[in-house]
């Protein structure tokens, strides 16, 4: 951890952060008092660890495109013996990337009903494991509220909102992003929330893992097998992680997971690069001749074939393996310097080993 992370967490305890009911806290009450860490056998025991996403908390969606992957990770890392807080967006916020609020403000409001199915997953965390929405409002969260960031969750998170919602005054051990609905992949890790959410944590000196899953076969639905394999894989290596002393802040993981649903297995883990081709594509329709353009979101290949845009052109690419069945893992950073001399050599070296020797096989 940075040095000057501790004193950014003290500095931030002294900030007014909305009650969970939506009021303000008095001025007489204080934060809830730190519950002790994890102590079972998992392989993650002892671990406190921050989830975030892009997708937010609400898991309504028929498609599971908004956060119910969240819940599947926070269910496996309890499982894993972890002490767990979630802190999301209150609405979706996907493509956001590193987008900050910069005025008014957020209302941290606990869920009070997990979704059906996700009630009991986390009754031994020693913090009971809640769940936090985070809206731009001055007062309750309500079903139309718009919503923080993904970096907006993280930072508070980290400057005071676990302190003042979790009891956490130290920082968290990690913060896991996701799982995101769809792969984040070539150019669309730069609008990634699930990414952008994991590089605000290593700007302020915490380890961070992004995870993505991948949609079905024709891309209209998130399956929930896709996020369970991907909530189990991540368990088991995030604690090889923990093993070797491989979390740092010096970079982020990004992880994609490809689709399983239809019954396949996940090929073992690939270490890869950010691929240079394009994998979503944003085109513009005009309305009617008017001022007006419609966005019109799709993969690349099928809404501009034939474009040299949509062409991959490094074979250690994050897409090539992810489409193609295997399990990306990505090293990234907030360092948009090009040529910039590669910090963390040997963290960076150890962990590509670890990806390639002895990462668990789904």
């Amino acid at each position: 951890m940075r040095p000057a992370h501790r004193t950014l967490l003290a500095l931030a305890a002294a900030c007014t952060l909305t009650a969970t009911t939506g009021a303000a806290a008095s001025a007489g009450s204080g934060p809830p008092a730190a519950p002790p860490r994890a102590s079972g056998a998992g392989p993650l025991d002892g671990m406190r660890i921050l989830i975030s996403n892009d997708d937010g908390m609400q898991a309504a969606r028929p498609n599971h495109s908004d956060g119910l992957g969240a819940y599947e990770m926070r269910r496996a890392l309890c499982t894993a013996g972890a002490d767990v807080v979630v802190m999301a967006p209150w609405q979706v916020q996907s493509g956001r990337g590193t987008a900050v609020t910069n005025h008014g403000v957020l209302t941290v409001q606990q869920r009070e009903r997990m979704p059906a199915g996700y009630e009991n997953d986390c009754a031994g965390a020693p913090s009971g494991a809640p769940v936090f929405g985070v809206c731009l409002a001055d007062g309750p969260c309500g079903p139309d509220s718009p919503s923080a960031t993904p970096a907006d969750t993280v930072k508070l998170a980290l400057r005071g909102g676990l302190a003042a919602k979790a009891g956490w005054n130290d920082a968290p051990d990690l913060v896991v992003t996701g799982i995101n609905s769809g792969l984040n992949v070539s150019s669309s890790v730069n609008d990634s929330g699930t990414v952008g959410a994991a590089i605000a944590a290593t700007d302020i000196g915490v380890p961070a893992v992004a995870f993505s899953a991948s949609a079905n076969a024709d891309m209209s639905a998130h399956p929930v097998e896709n996020y369970r394999a991907t909530a189990a894989f991540g368990a088991k290596f995030l604690a090889g992680l923990k093993d070797r002393l491989l979390f740092t802040d010096k970079f982020a993981l990004k992880i994609d997971y490809p689709d399983i649903s239809a019954g396949a297995k996940a090929g073992p883990p690939v270490w890869t690069r950010v691929g240079s081709g394009a994998y979503a594509y944003h085109g513009y329709v005009r309305n009617d001749g008017g001022n007006g353009f419609t966005i019109a979101l799709g993969d690349c290949a099928s809404a501009n074939p034939g474009s040299t845009e949509c062409v991959e052109g490094r074979p250690d690419a994050d897409s090539t393996a992810a489409l193609g069945g295997a399990v990306s893992v990505t090293p990234i950073t907030s360092d948009r310097t090009y040529g910039t001399a590669i910090d963390g050599k040997k963290e960076l070296k150890k962990t590509e080993q670890y990806v390639k020797k002895s990462a668990p096989r789904s």
